[in-house]
């Protein structure tokens, strides 16, 4: 699921429009709308400040496989 989906899905589930998602996270009608249609730069203050009301933020993340022998299923690399 994209942040976009996400945040659609979410703001529906709470009975929200796009209006009310906007004045509640204090941002922009137009930043709300190009959230939920997926555009590929955003503020990532502004993210953080709408996914905040449905308890999620934005940060880093592991994205690299575990190798072999790395720590992973209690194995310890040399």
């Amino acid at each position: 699921m994209t942040i976009s989906e996400f945040v659609k899905e979410q703001r529906k589930r709470h009975g929200l429009t796009q209006v009310d998602l906007a004045a509640k996270a204090g941002v922009g009608l137009r930043f709300v709308r190009e959230l939920e249609q997926g555009k590929r730069t955003l503020r990532m203050d502004k993210v953080n400040q709408v996914l905040f009301l449905f308890g999620k933020r934005l940060g880093p993340v592991d994205w690299r496989p575990l190798a072999e022998g790395d720590g992973a299923n209690g194995t310890e690399r040399e």
